[in-house]
C-alpha cells in the first residue's frame, strides 16, 4: 500500500515561485483526461505562495508558505460531490473528475482550504493532482517538487517507513495546517510562522562594541523554555512561539546586572536595546 504525501518546511522556502511556475508549465493549456482539465493562466493558484510579513521595523521578517490542495483523508470535496465527481485514489491523491464534475460549484465551496477554484469558463472546480498523471507514468515527484531548489519540499509514500518524508514525520517536527478544520490533510510542515520575540543587548560602558555571546534566557511561569546568546551584532531571537502567551527574558552576563522583561506574545515583539550596567 502507498500513500503519497508533502512535507514543506517554511524555513527552506525562498519565495522564488519555481514551485507556482513549474504548476502552471505542467497545467496551463495543458488536458489530462481523467486528472484535470487545463489551468487556466489566471485566476487559479494550484500552489497557492502566501507571503507572510511579521514584525515591524526595525525587526522585519517574511516568510513563504507553499499551500497545495491538502489531499486531505477526511476530504469535504469528496463527501458534497455527486456521482463520484471527486473522490481518493488507493495511493490517497484526491482526483476531481473533470468531466463528472462539471457544474458542481459546491465542491469548490466545501473546500475550507481554499484550494480548489472554480472555473467559470469550464463550470468546472479544479485543483492541484500531486501530478498523479505523471505518477502513474513511473515519475517519482511532481513538478513542484522537482523544481525546488532549497529541497523546502518532500514528497514520498507515508507508508514507508523508509522513506524520507516518512523519517522526517516520526521526528515530531511537523504539524498540519489549521488543524481546527480536522481533515487529517496529507500535506505536512514543518516551521510554520509563528509568533517571535527578538531584542539587542548593549553593555552601558562598552558602546562601541558589539555585545556578543550574551546569555538570553525564556522562560514561561518561572520555568526554561530555551535558551540563546546574542550573535555577532548583539541580536537575540526567539521564533516558533504559542501566540498569547505571557513569557519572560532574562539576559544575563558575568560582571554585569541581570535584567528579566516580561513580555506577551499577542503580536511579534522586537524588545529594541537592552543595557546591562557593571555590578556594583
Amino acid at each position: 500500500m502507498t500513500t503519497y504525501g508533502m512535507l514543506i518546511d517554511v524555513d527552506r522556502c525562498t519565495g522564488c515561485y519555481n514551485c507556482f511556475l513549474s504548476c502552471k508549465d505542467e497545467y496551463c493549456g495543458n488536458d489530462y483526461p481523467g486528472y484535470s482539465a487545463s489551468q487556466p493562466e489566471f485566476g487559479q493558484f494550484w500552489m497557492n505562495i502566501k507571503e507572510v510579513e511579521r514584525g515591524e521595523y526595525p525587526k522585519v521578517k517574511v516568510d513563504y508558505t507553499p499551500i497545495p490542495c491538502m489531499q486531505c483523508k477526511n476530504a469535504p470535496c469528496v463527501q458534497v460531490a455527486q456521482n463520484g465527481a471527486a473522490y481518493m485514489r488507493d495511493d490517497g491523491i484526491v482526483i476531481i473528475d473533470p468531466e463528472k464534475a462539471k457544474g458542481q460549484k459546491e465542491i469548490a465551496d466545501a473546500c475550507p482550504y481554499r484550494v480548489i477554484y472554480w472555473n467559470d469558463a469550464l463550470q468546472l472546480p479544479q485543483k492541484c493532482t500531486f501530478c498523479a498523471h505523471l505518477l502513474d507514468k513511473g515519475w517519482k515527484q511532481p513538478r513542484c517538487i522537482e523544481s525546488c531548489p532549497t529541497d523546502a519540499k518532500v514528497f514520498g509514500d507515508l507508508d514507508d517507513p523508509n522513506s524520507e518524508i516518512s523519517k522526517l514525520k516520526a521526528s515530531g517536527n511537523y504539524e498540519v495546517l489549521r488543524p481546527e478544520f480536522n481533515a487529517s490533510p496529507k500535506v505536512l510542515y514543518a516551521s510554520l510562522p509563528k509568533r517571535f520575540i527578538s531584542g539587542e543587548v548593549l553593555l552601558s560602558d562598552k558602546k562601541s562594541e558589539c555585545a556578543q555571546g550574551i546569555k538570553v534566557t525564556l522562560q514561561k511561569n518561572g520555568a526554561r523554555v530555551s535558551d540563546t546568546i546574542t550573535d555577532v551584532y548583539g541580536d537575540f531571537e526567539f521564533d516558533g512561539l504559542e501566540q498569547g502567551t505571557g513569557y519572560s527574558v532574562k539576559v544575563e552576563f558575568d560582571g554585569y546586572a541581570s535584567i528579566s522583561l516580561e513580555v506577551a506574545s499577542r503580536i511579534d515583539t522586537h524588545l529594541g536595546e537592552i543595557e546591562l550596567v557593571p555590578k556594583g
